[in-house]
């Protein structure tokens, strides 16, 4: 990460693309510091690219599964508009937990570091040894099923809590239903979905 200042956030950014010999697109900003006097201005802006943000996922998790005493290796991609992780160490099990809840947690945590590290909102997914890619395979099967379980009842079904990225392969998967409405509700860690009937 590196600073400019100047006196404007546009002039700063401009030197920014001069210094690093970028595009404007090519880079992320924050303004650091905004200094006013009687006859001036001074801008201070924090110049970092996504290899920046990456490199810092990296080590952030490797430093944590370590601390664990387990080996590790991190893989980062940008998904648009996801950065993808994708963890795997000789103990899996133990860095996703029961249901995925550690999983969960652990993503929050870096999610949290990231975002303040870089005050800039980032959405990421962690991965463990695709445990995600089978659960959402799951999370497919079983969207259907209480689907056609409200058409039949026309009663609503609240499922447990989840994190966003699996509420939001249900919502997707059920988009198309004629009849049914998917919800979420609740807030943090308790937000759950509704499967609901409609007219």
């Amino acid at each position: 990460m590196r600073k400019f200042i100047n006196k404007t956030e546009e002039a700063a950014v401009n030197d920014a693309c001069v210094a690093l010999n970028m595009q404007k697109a090519e880079f992320y900003h924050y303004i650091v510091e905004e200094k006013k006097g009687l006859f001036s201005k001074k801008v201070e802006i924090a110049v970092f690219t996504k290899d920046d943000v990456f490199d810092f996922i990296k080590e952030y998790i490797r430093t944590i599964v370590t601390d664990f005493g387990l080996d590790c290796e991190v893989q980062v991609e940008f998904k648009d508009p996801i950065i993808s992780v994708e963890i795997n160490t000789n103990n899996n099990s133990l860095i996703i937990g029961k249901n995925g809840i550690t999983l969960q947690m652990f993503n929050e945590l870096v999610k949290a570091a990231v975002n303040n590290t870089f005050r800039t909102y980032f959405r990421i997914l962690l991965n463990v040894a695709d445990y995600k890619d089978n659960k959402y395979s799951k999370l497919e099967s079983m969207a259907k099923k209480f689907a056609h379980e409200v058409l039949k009842t026309k009663q609503t079904i609240t499922l447990d809590p989840m994190p966003a990225d699996e509420r939001r392969v249900i919502h997707n998967i059920l988009s198309g239903y004629k009849n049914i409405k998917t919800e979420s509700v609740g807030e943090g860690l308790k937000r759950q979905l509704t499967i609901k009937y409609i007219d």
